[in-house]
């Protein structure tokens, strides 16, 4: 009896691809897709800002399906919670009945997910749920991943963070202040190397840009500082 299909909510970043290894490692389901949620103007991932050949490559590496849902500018949660119904009974209509999250310790975000995947009948998993963040960044380490950082909140670190490698000497770097993991979106990543991936994912960095975000309920604003990589090449 085959295992049930599952796919994969994937950010690029390093607690999905850990998240990911474990899915893969438990053989519980079989993982034979990625959804990742992209800016449709810039096509880069939302958040990450990561561009999306950069992403495909990422899949192709994975040997993995990707799928993007394109994502207006300034849309509200009314549409998006419209395009993320149509876009999960698509994925129920085509046998997929359990889909996995590479989430630590949000419980708003995981209450938010698992409610919207109940409406259609699809089971959440969450291989990291609750885990020391400092044990899984060293275990991402250690197991051989490798990643870069690609984003982070300039109100908690300096446009220096931005575009550095994921690994000890950045974690013996971090404010006390800043997860591990940046769980609190301090920074994001992009995985790019690891014992899932069939070879790394060439790429090359270009300037450090910064963009202002306003805050929620505030006439203020916050910088982000953006690594922009590149796909280099020759390539996958």
């Amino acid at each position: 009896m085959s295992a049930p299909k599952a796919y994969f909510n994937w950010s690029s970043g390093k607690d999905s691809s850990l998240a990911l290894f474990h899915a893969l490692s438990a053989k519980t389901h079989h993982i034979d897709l990625l959804l990742t949620s992209i800016n449709k103007a810039r096509q880069r991932v939302t958040m990450h800002g990561l561009h999306r050949d950069l992403l495909e490559a990422q899949a192709q590496s994975l040997n993995l399906s990707l799928q993007c849902i394109e994502l207006d500018e300034n849309m509200d949660m009314e549409k998006y919670n419209q395009l993320m119904t149509e876009t999960t009974e698509d994925l129920k209509s085509r046998g997929y009945n359990h889909c996995y999250f590479g989430d630590i310790n949000l419980e708003d975000l995981r209450a938010y997910r698992d409610e919207q995947l109940s409406g259609v009948n699809i089971q959440s998993h969450y291989p990291l749920w609750k885990k020391d963040t400092l044990e899984l960044a060293k275990e991402f380490i250690n197991l051989g991943f490798r990643a870069r950082v690609v984003c982070v909140n300039g109100e908690l670190l300096d446009q220096s963070f931005a575009g550095r490698l994921f690994d000890n000497s950045f974690l013996a770097d971090l404010p006390k202040n800043v997860d591990p993991c940046g769980e609190n979106g301090e920074f994001h990543t992009f995985c790019f190397d690891g014992p899932i991936f069939s070879k790394p994912v060439s790429h090359e960095m270009n300037e450090i840009q910064t963009h202002f975000y306003p805050k929620p309920n505030s006439s203020e604003e916050t910088p982000f500082h953006f690594a922009d990589l590149r796909l280099a090449s020759p390539n996958l």
